[in-house]
Order: structure tokens, then sequence, then C-alpha cells
């Protein structure tokens, strides 16, 4: 490895929490939970490294942790130290050290879940993730649909209890065994994956995820001190659109097989005044339909924020009353192939719509 090219500082935190909230499209865990988990570290360890993947030794093995389960379960029972215990348990069962710590997903408390396992083992981060948004199963992951083997993989629960999958037909298999070790373990839990290569990081991996959510906390951070429009802040970092203001007027969710699922209905206000935007989530959110017309789907990503502040608004936080903008924002190319639509696109979730570009214009 070379030079490090940045260290996650405490003050980092919050504009990491605020971007991957927005990118989590209303899942991935409560950011402000992960938030205030990492500083613990931080505090202790002292700021964590970050690598560039172009920073990346051919030797190095690099393992990707994240946590899985309902986000409206992991708000009341919070995550400790899971992700660093299935690490431990990783490098046990490949006999391989990691040298690197990746996220499974750049969305909510998954961009931040690396920093815990990172900064106990004294290892650096890489500056990438497995998605370039949150979803919610374990067989969306792009390092998955490139390649890259789906087990063995370590769950761990904050009691010390440890499942290893080390076989499995495929991913999604991968997925339902993990889940219902998950729902057991009180539903929530930590998970590692077998260490990767730098190659398979790189070609399999949606690259400068970390940096970007930085960017776009940084943007709603400066516009709330500037006294600024975040709104139009986040959309000068990040290439999008708004297809929605107004209040929440109806709320259905519930937490059924180790997902937050349910609908929420925003009342059109301003330019929207008359309109009504129902979107629907399986932890994140996953199709948009202003009135009856679909105007935003997966793999794209639906974020909804806090029309005042640009706070990201996840899923479980949802509250009738609420007057928030939603965000469009076109997601990763490697979900837009055939093998990317397979896995996480419209019929992996049951629609039978065919994808389109979200248009930006």
């Amino acid at each position: 490895m070379v030079d490090y090219m940045w260290h996650i500082s405490e003050d980092d935190l919050e504009s990491i929490a605020i971007g991957a909230g927005i990118l989590g499209t209303g899942g991935g865990g409560n950011p402000y939970i992960g938030m205030l988990r990492a500083r613990q570290m931080i505090r202790e360890n002292g700021p964590v490294k970050v690598l560039s993947h172009d920073e990346l030794d051919e030797n190095d093995n690099i393992v990707c942790v994240g946590g899985i389960g309902a986000p409206t379960v992991g708000i009341e029972k919070v995550r400790d130290k899971q992700s660093y215990y299935a690490l431990k348990a990783i490098e046990d069962f490949t006999g391989k050290k990691a040298t690197a710590i990746i996220s499974n997903e750049i969305g909510g408390s998954n961009s931040l879940e690396p920093i815990i396992p990172a900064s106990l083992a004294g290892l650096p981060i890489v500056d990438a993730d497995g998605m370039g948004r949150a979803y919610p199963e374990v067989q969306m992951k792009t390092y998955f649909v490139y390649g890259v083997p789906s087990y063995p993989m370590a769950v761990c629960d904050e009691k010390g209890n440890t499942a290893l999958i080390t076989e499995a037909l495929d991913a999604k298999w991968v997925e339902r065994m993990a889940r219902a070790v998950t729902i057991q373990m009180g539903g929530v839990a930590c998970y590692a994956l077998a260490p990767m290569t730098a190659h398979q990081v790189q070609t399999t991996a949606v690259l400068d995820s970390l940096s970007l959510v930085k960017r776009l906390g940084d943007a709603v951070r400066n516009a709330r001190t500037t006294h600024e429009d975040p709104i139009e802040a986040l959309l000068d970092v990040h290439p999008g659109k708004v297809l929605f203001q107004g209040k929440i007027v109806d709320l259905d969710r519930q937490t059924t097989a180790g997902f937050a699922r349910g609908q929420v209905v925003i009342e059109g206000t301003d330019q929207f005044e008359s309109d009504k935007l129902t979107i629907e989530f399986q932890n994140e959110n996953l199709i948009a339909r202003l009135n009856s017309e679909i105007i935003c789907i997966v793999p794209d990503l639906i974020c909804i924020v806090d029309s005042e502040r640009g706070e990201p608004i996840t899923t479980e936080l949802l509250r009738y009353g609420f007057r928030v903008t939603v965000l469009g924002f076109p997601g990763p190319d490697l979900w837009k192939t055939p093998e990317g639509l397979a896995t996480a696109g419209p019929s992996a979730f049951g629609y039978d719509v065919e994808y389109s570009d979200l248009e930006l214009t």
C-alpha cells in the first residue's frame, strides 16, 4: 500500500451520515445512530484511514462488512461490535488476515459500519462499496453480480453468537439463510464476507462512494451555515432532480420477514399542489408514482429529505405531517446492465415494468 488519501475525523462523521442517509434511499440503517457509534470508536482510537481503490496492492485482503435486519428494529436494538466479531470470525475461517475494510453499501448507517472493525483492528477503509446506494437484500451487491463469491459469510449478534454460511447455491440462498439467522438473533446482526482481492474491488465495486457521501453532507452543512437552499446545494454536488415536494398525509409501515415494508403518500405543495406522490418501500424506497404514473424506480435512487434542512428521512422515521422534498438520482451504471437489473431492478422486487432511465431534464 502507498500513501493514504485521507483520514476520517470526528467532524467528518456528521457529513458522512447526512450524505449516506440521502443515498440510502430510506434504508441502510439509521445514520445518526451509526454516527454515534463511529464517533465513540474515533474518540477511543483516533481517526480512521481511507484508501482510494488505486492505492490497493495485489496482495491485499479486503473484507466487506455490513449490517443486516429491519431498520425499524435497529433504532431500538442498536448494534454494538458485531461487525468486528464477524471480521474476526471470517479471518479465522478463511485463514486470511484482512488488510482493509470495505462497506457492503454506502447508504445509511452501513456507510459508517466499517469504522467499527477498522478502528478496533487498526485497518484502513476503502473508498468504495457494493451498491452505491442501499438495497434491502444481501445478494444485491455489485460484487456478486460481477463474479465475487457470496460465501463464506459470518453473521454475528451482540451476544457472541456466530453463524457461518460456508456454502450456498447462489447469493439469493445466502440472503435467505442470513435473514433467517438474523431474525433469530433479534432482527439485527452484522456480517463479514470472505476477503476480496484488489482486482475484485477495482472491477466490481462502486468506486469513490464514501468521498461522495462526505461531499453531499458537506454541501448540506455549508448551506445551513450560509442560509442557502440545501436542496440546491445537494444537486450542485451530485446530478439529480426534485421529483416532488409536499406533506406526508398517509403512511403504512410494517415489519415483516425481517424488513420494513409499506408505502408513504405525499400531498403536493407549491408547484406540485393538487398532485400526490406514492412511494413504496422495502427498507429502501423502490418506486415513486406521481398520481398513477411511475416517475422513478430502482435502481435509480428515490431520496426523501426534510424540505428546510436537507436532512435525510429514513423509512423508519417517516411521520404524518412531515414536509419533505423527494429527490431522484441516477443509479450507478453497474446496476443498469442486464445482470444488474436482473438482480436489483424492478423485476427483482416484483414490479412487472420495464426499467427506464431517470430523466434529469
